[in-house]
């Protein structure tokens, strides 16, 4: 049995919660979930792994009714458990999020309403966030003004490249009734990413985790922190289901990989500690005859 021994190394890791619908303290969403307990599983995972994260990036949908009780909740949370390990947290609006709200909660800015568009430097890498929301809408709208400016923004690489964030997804739903809620006129934002430095957009909005492509660039729906949505049924409808995701999204010098992540964590069937796997390299490369099975006869040992 062979291996890849040059397995390749991420220049940045960025970690992408959405949705994540924070309600006023004492209140459940739905009168069933506790959204800011899932919030605090990704950070439970993110504090455990030991990655190193070059950035928090949450796509909108922050607070369920746009309240600056629950914005000033989720920040108080966020950037808590962020300090401790040393993390930037970057905000973007969804279409429950409201502008003046939203500034004045977690950015402690003045309640104006213009979209909140910018650009943050991890490093190298240039995150650019975009608000794709109009106020009393639900479909996702770039106007004239934020596509000129991304393209002016775009006119210059970036040394390792650019991550692009906005809520709504440029990209149709295997859900049909969301189709009529995703971004409007994708080819518009399609042809002011194309040939650019741009290795991977993110979105959120849809509750469900898919991927696809604009303009040759890959496109990563997270699915939401708050619930997910069925893909599978029911015929011409829509459920919303307990258990939340976040994204891992790994950039590389040539490329950048999105990965679904469970906000809670399943019941363990084995784990596999360093130790283990030098274990089983250092017998591989003594020529032994292993193969994964004895992996996992290793972690059950």
């Amino acid at each position: 049995m062979r291996f890849i021994t040059d397995t390749p190394t991420p220049t940045h890791v960025v970690v992408q919660i959405s949705d994540t619908h924070i309600v006023p303290d004492g209140e459940l969403y739905h009168g069933l979930v506790d959204t800011l307990a899932n919030v605090a599983g990704a950070f439970d995972q993110i504090e455990r792994s030991g990655l190193d994260v070059a950035a928090i990036l949450l796509t909108g949908d922050l607070a369920d009714t746009g309240d600056v009780a629950s914005y000033r909740r989720l920040r108080a949370y966020v950037e808590k458990r962020a300090s401790g390990l040393g993390l930037p947290v970057l905000y973007a609006m969804g279409n429950h999020d409201s502008r003046g709200p939203f500034r004045e909660g977690l950015l402690d800015a003045e309640p104006t309403t213009e979209p909140y568009d910018y650009v943050y430097w991890a490093g190298d890498l240039r995150v650019i966030v975009l608000d794709s929301t109009e106020p009393g809408e639900v479909i996702g709208l770039l106007d004239d003004a934020q596509l000129d400016w991304l393209a002016a923004e775009l006119a210059t690489p970036a040394p390792a490249g650019t991550v692009l964030a906005l809520h709504h997804p440029p990209l149709p739903s295997p859900i049909g009734m969301l189709n009529a809620l995703v971004l409007a006129e994708p080819e518009r934002l399609a042809k002011v990413i194309a040939g650019t430095d741009v290795k991977i957009v993110l979105c959120g909005h849809s509750h469900h985790a898919s991927g696809g492509a604009l303009a040759g660039v890959p496109v990563w729906v997270s699915g939401a922190s708050a619930y997910s949505a069925r893909t599978v049924g029911p015929a011409g409808g829509y459920a919303g289901v307990t258990g939340g995701q976040f994204t891992r999204v790994d950039v590389y010098p040539d490329q950048a990989v999105a990965t679904a992540v469970p906000s809670q964590v399943g019941e363990m069937i084995y784990e596999l500690t360093p130790e283990m796997l030098a274990k089983y390299a250092a017998e591989f490369e003594a020529g032994a005859n292993t193969t994964p099975d004895d992996l996992e006869n290793l972690a059950k040992a």
